[in-house]
C-alpha cells in the first residue's frame, strides 16, 4: 500500500532528524513513552472521548467543544493526544483532559496498539488530520469519528485526480463539521454528503478568552493615559517595520510580544528602539512609569495584554505565515498584518470587513498608523467593525453540540 511505504520512509526520516533536531527527538522520545502513558492511565471501565489536534492552533480549536462536553457531560473521560511538541510541550498539563500524550506515528503497528490501550468510545479530530490507519481502523471498529473546524481547498490531494485512493479516508468520518459553504461544495464534488457548515471554533474560544483575560496591573500602569500599541508574535522583519515609526512617534506607547523569546532576539529588538524600554520580567511600577516600551519576555500574557491596545500588529506576515488574529480583534481593534495572510480565512473576512488591514512595507504601515492616530473616528470605527466580525461568527460550539449524540 503506497500509504504505508510514505509512512514507514516518514517514520525513517523522522528518526534520522531527531538525531539533529531538539524538536523532533522530543517528538520521537514523546510517541514511545504514549504507550506507557496509556498503560499507566486508562482506566479501564470508563468511556473515553479522544481528542486529537496536532499542534497548538489546533488544540485551541478544539477546546471549546473539549470543555463543553466536561461541562455538560462530566461522565466522560477526555484523551488529548498532539502531533507536534509545540501543541504537547505548552499543554501537556493541560486540566481540562484527564490523559495528554503524543499521538504514534499512524502505522498499522502502532495503531492496533494504541487503539487497543485507549479504547475510545468517540473520536474527534480537529481541521487538518486525516490519518488513514487510524481513521480506517477506528471506522472498523464502528468508533465514531468526528472532524472539528475543517476546511477544504481544491489544491488539496482530496480533489486532485492523483489522490482518488487517499480521499477515501474521508468516508471514514461519521460528520465533518466544516468551516464554510465552499468546502461543503468541494466535497460534495467527490460524493461526501455527511456535513455541517459550523464555521470555526477558534470564535467561540476567543470569546471565552476575552471574558477570563487576566488584569494586568503593571501593564495597565505602563498604558496609562496613552494610546497603546500591541504587536503580538512580531518577527525581526515585522518589528523592522513599526519600530522606526515607533521611535519617531513619542505620543504612542508600544508593547511588544515576539514570538521568539531567545535572549539573542530580546536583545536585537532592544537595539532597534530609541526609546525607553523595560522587559516584562525586569518591570516595576516605578520603571513602567517611565517606559515608552514593554517588551513581553514571557509567554503565556499575549491574549491578556491586548485588552489594553487601541492598535494590534500581529507579526508572521513577512514569513512563516500570521499568527492569531482573533485574539486581538476580540477586544474591538483594527488588527494590522502582512501579506502572507491569504490562507487564513479569518484574517481574509477582517479584510473583507474592514477590521484587518495588510500592509506591504514600512509605507503602507506609516499610512495606516497616521489615519489611526489623526482621526479618533476611524480608529473607533475599524474596532467595531473587527469586534463585530468575532462575534458575528460565533456559534460553532452550538451547533456541533446540537449534532454529536453522547
Amino acid at each position: 500500500m503506497i500509504y504505508n511505504l510514505i509512512i514507514a520512509l516518514y517514520t525513517s526520516a523522522v528518526k534520522l532528524a531527531a538525531l539533529f533536531n531538539k524538536k523532533v527527538a522530543l517528538m520521537v522520545k514523546g510517541e514511545k513513552e504514549s504507550f506507557d502513558i496509556l498503560k499507566n492511565q486508562i482506566v479501564r471501565g470508563e468511556k473515553y472521548l479522544w481528542f486529537h489536534a496536532a499542534s497548538l492552533g489546533e488544540f485551541e480549536q478544539g477546546r471549546p467543544l473539549i470543555e463543553e462536553i466536561r461541562k455538560k457531560y462530566p461522565q466522560y473521560k477526555i484523551l488529548q493526544t498532539f502531533f507536534s511538541p509545540s501543541g504537547y510541550e505548552v499543554r501537556k498539563n493541560y486540566k481540562g483532559a484527564d490523559i495528554v500524550c503524543y499521538l504514534p506515528l499512524d502505522t498499522p503497528g502502532n495503531v492496533k496498539r494504541f487503539l487497543d490501550l485507549a479504547q475510545p468510545y468517540m473520536a474527534f479530530f480537529i481541521k487538518y488530520e486525516f490519518w488513514q490507519n487510524y481513521l480506517t481502523e477506528l471506522q472498523r471498529r464502528n468508533i465514531p469519528v468526528y472532524s472539528v473546524s475543517s476546511i477544504f481547498r481544491k489544491e488539496q490531494i482530496f480533489f486532485r485526480w492523483y489522490g482518488k485512493s487517499y480521499r477515501k479516508v474521508l468516508n471514514t468520518f461519521t460528520h465533518l463539521f466544516v468551516q464554510d459553504e465552499a468546502s461543503v461544495k468541494l466535497l460534495q464534488s467527490i460524493g461526501i454528503t455527511n456535513t455541517t457548515i459550523v464555521g470555526d471554533t477558534r470564535f467561540d474560544r476567543v470569546l471565552e478568552i476575552c471574558r477570563q483575560a487576566k488584569e494586568l496591573p503593571l501593564v495597565e500602569l505602563f498604558k496609562g493615559e496613552h494610546t497603546a500599541f500591541v504587536a503580538g508574535s512580531s518577527w525581526g522583519p515585522d518589528e523592522d517595520i513599526f519600530i522606526p515609526y515607533f521611535n519617531a512617534h513619542p505620543e504612542v506607547k508600544l508593547i511588544i510580544a515576539p514570538h521568539v523569546i531567545e535572549e539573542s532576539h530580546l536583545k536585537e529588538i532592544i537595539g532597534k528602539l530609541n526609546r525607553t524600554v523595560v522587559r516584562y520580567t525586569q518591570a516595576t511600577e516605578e520603571k513602567v512609569k517611565e517606559a515608552d516600551c514593554l517588551l513581553i519576555d514571557c509567554f503565556g500574557l499575549l491574549s491578556s495584554i491586548y485588552r489594553y491596545g487601541e492598535i494590534a500588529y500581529i507579526g508572521g506576515g513577512f514569513g512563516v505565515g500570521i499568527h492569531n488574529v482573533l485574539e486581538a480583534a476580540v477586544y474591538g481593534m483594527p488588527v494590522i498584518f502582512g501579506p502572507n495572510n491569504k490562507r487564513f480565512r479569518e484574517a481574509q473576512g477582517l479584510l473583507q470587513c474592514k477590521g484587518g488591514f495588510e500592509i506591504q512595507g514600512a509605507e503602507d504601515f506609516k499610512k495606516i498608523m497616521d489615519e489611526f492616530l489623526t482621526n479618533y473616528g476611524a480608529l473607533d470605527k475599524a474596532g467595531k467593525k473587527a469586534g463585530n466580525y468575532v462575534r458575528d461568527n460565533a456559534g460553532a460550539l452550538e451547533k456541533i453540540m446540537h449534532t454529536v449524540t453522547l
